[in-house]
Parts: C-alpha cells; structure tokens; sequence
C-alpha cells in the first residue's frame, strides 16, 4: 500500500512539474494599472533608423507641382531618360536603395548619406537641401520604408517573415502575424537580435508578462529584427533524447544486472 501511495505521489509530482505556470501565459499582465501619464508619454511613432538594404519610396510636394517635379525620382528619370515609368518593372526607378556606405542617389541634390538616421530626420534632411536653394517655398517630403520586415523563429504558429508596408511594426504585431505564441512558448525571455546601421548587432530580451513592455523602447521593432521564441521547460523536457552512447551503456548495464540475478537465483 505504502509503493502504492509513493507511486502516486511521483506521477503527480512529474505531471505537476511539467506543466507550465499559469501566471507565465497571460500577456501584460495588468496593464489596466499603468499610469495613463505613462502611456501618454510612450504615445509616439516609431521612428526608424535608415540602414544599407533599406529601399525607400521619398516623395516631394509643394504648391507648385512643376518645380517640385525635378526632385521625384519617377518625374526625374522619366525626363532625363525618355522611359515610359507606366510600363517598366524596375524598382530603381520608383525606389531609392540605401548602398553599403548609407547613401542614396537623390535628383537634383546627387549623393546623400541617410544612413543612421531616422526617417523624419532624412526628410528634414531633404527639405533643408531643397529649400531656399532650389525652391522659394519650402517643400514637403514623405518618405516609406518599402522593404521592412522582420523574422520570427522558435515556438510561434507560423515561423517566418512578416513584412509591413506602412514600414512600420511593433513585436505584439509581429507575433499575431505570426500564429502568436504556441502555449509552450516562453513568455518571459523573448530573444530580438537586431542590426544596427553600422552593422554592428545588439541582441535584447524582453518579458511579455510585464505591462511596462507597452512603454519600453524595445517594444517598436527596427527593420530586419529577428525574434526568437524559446521553448518553456516543460518543451524543452519533452524534446530531450538520450544519447546513444548513454542509452546503449544503460542497455548492458541491465542486461548484466539481470544475468548476475539469474545466476544467484541458481545458485542459490
């Protein structure tokens, strides 16, 4: 009755330890409690920081829609270059790619170095090399990130790239786009790996338990982030093998162990 009573008590005891902490689900947890003052102040757009690879869409507009012309990529090269842009396929036309040293080709203005800088920042940028030089108003320049995205990798619904068109993403979006977590997913060690624009990398980890991630400046993902999701301890118990060396020298162990009880028990 007393092996009985200790089986039972072991079978509960590894149930229990494989199942993961109920209060390590949730998401944010009571982020109703933040202070609305601390929210107000985390209430800002994210502002990417250009790098090389960004390929950027940059509009320029002003009241006088032929002298702002010269200064649209589409409008210039048509001009110069006699193309039809309604007909051609080519990105170079509409887009401007950051190269390797962080600069843009700009109509007009010629080399820029954008790289490091934030997105509003390079259309200040911009506009202050446009006006008062070439334009006797000062022009308004819109600029996108056309290629962001991001990769999430580890314990999500659906493991891959999420893209943003209006170049701009957040890690909770990210994760809904990608299947949310899986229920064996840790929540309280989220791996982002990000590339700096001087190609440097940073690698951060946050807690999708605590409310405060809605104000931490983590919480605004930067293109080309990669997002890992590690297993819990309960996965990570499951997925555990035993080496095949162990596991044959456990095999022969028994295997002795059962000849040297069969030879007592004859003996005896």
């Amino acid at each position: 009755m007393k092996k009985s009573y200790l089986l039972m008590l072991a079978v509960i005891a590894i149930i229990l330890a494989s199942c993961g902490s109920g209060k390590d689900v949730p998401y944010l947890i009571d982020a109703n409690k933040l202070p609305q003052d601390l929210l107000n102040a985390a209430a800002r757009i994210n502002d990417p920081v250009l790098m090389p690879g960004d390929m950027l869409q940059i509009n320029v507009s002003g009241p006088d829609e032929e002298a702002v012309k010269p200064f649209n990529k589409i409008e210039y090269v048509s001009t110069t270059h006699n193309i039809n842009a309604g007909n051609s396929q080519d990105n170079s036309i509409y887009y401007y790619l950051v190269d390797n040293n962080g600069n843009i080709e700009f109509p007009m203005l010629g080399t820029l170095h954008v790289g490091g800088m934030t997105l509003s920042a390079m259309q200040e940028h911009i506009a202050s090399q446009i006006y008062p030089r070439y334009l006797t108003v000062k022009p308004g320049v819109e600029a996108r990130i056309q290629n962001f995205r991001v990769f999430t990798l580890g314990e999500v619904g659906s493991p891959g790239v999420v893209r943003a068109p209006n170049g701009r993403l957040n890690l909770l979006e990210a994760l809904a786009q990608s299947g949310d977590l899986n229920i064996k997913g840790r929540r309280d060690n989220i791996m982002i790996v990000r590339t700096n624009a001087d190609g440097s990398r940073v690698v951060k980890t946050v807690n999708l338990n605590d409310p405060k991630l809605l104000v931490s400046p983590d919480f605004n993902l930067q293109q080309n982030d990669i997002i890992y999701v590690e297993p819990n301890a309960s996965q990570a118990r499951s997925s555990w093998s035993m080496p095949p060396g162990l596991s044959l020298g456990l095999s022969l162990l028994g295997t002795i162990m059962s000849v040297t009880t069969f030879v007592i028990t004859l003996t005896k």
